[in-house]
């Protein structure tokens, strides 16, 4: 495991003498068996820092649990624990935001912020879902929020889902006098998709937007936090 998830390769290849092996190779440190279970084992095993491209949560994903879940020679592999170091931690910049800025752009403090998904998360009109974020919002919740599930169906296309909940803040917010909240999902099929959906939110002036970082990949994630972060979005 711990060759095949760093240098090592199947067979001696003549490139392994143009650099340092011991430098870059994973090392299997130590080794336990599974109490009660036969031929079972927990392996330990440590990976050079240099491995890893930083800030990329897909690379280390890559090496960690990629092509070496795929090796013939284990019968099972099984990933228990990941630790680490500060050193490649802070080479991610993390949420671009967090509770405490949510809070400020509500101006809600000293009590939970309220808030609930949007139900039947699929089947209504953009016209009837907003009507549903409205009466929301008027009856007194902070935010709202879609479902991981709509994105841009045919009974509800995403363009005007946003144009029917932003009028939802807008108008409970006019009523209420309070400042109002829904997260927008601007999950898509690709990630240009994704970055127009959240530039529309941004130039409709609806602070929040979500992403389904599980179904969308980690890079698209990344991409949009990035973008988040830079146009003050939550």
């Amino acid at each position: 495991v711990a060759a095949e998830s760093s240098t090592g390769t199947w067979t001696t290849v003549w490139t392994e003498g143009l650099t340092s092996l011991d430098r870059y190779k994973g090392r299997c440190y130590d080794i336990e068996p599974v109490a009660g279970e036969e031929n079972q084992y927990i392996a330990y095993v440590a990976y050079p820092l240099d491995l890893f491209e930083e800030g990329s949560v897909t690379n280390l994903f890559t090496s960690i649990v990629g092509n070496v879940f795929g090796f013939k020679a284990l019968r099972a592999l099984r990933l228990e624990d990941l630790r680490i170091p500060p050193a490649y931690s802070k080479t991610f910049q993390g949420p671009p935001h967090g509770i405490q800025v949510e809070r400020d752009k509500l101006n809600k403090y000293g009590r939970p912020l309220l808030g609930c998904t949007i139900k039947p998360k699929l089947g209504l009109s953009a016209k009837n879902y907003g009507r549903a974020v409205y009466e929301c919002l008027r009856g007194g919740l902070d935010f709202t929020k879609d479902d991981e599930n709509v994105n841009s169906q045919p009974f509800m296309r995403w363009r005007d889902r946003f144009l029917f909940v932003a009028e939802a803040i807008y108008k409970s917010q006019a009523e209420t006098g309070e400042i109002k909240g829904h997260y927008l999902n601007a999950t898509a099929g690709t990630c240009e998709e994704m970055m127009k959906r959240a530039e529309y939110a941004k130039e409709l002036g609806v602070p929040i937007i979500m992403h389904d970082y599980l179904t969308g990949g980690f890079t698209a994630n990344t991409s949009l936090s990035y973008y988040c972060r830079d146009n003050g979005l939550l």
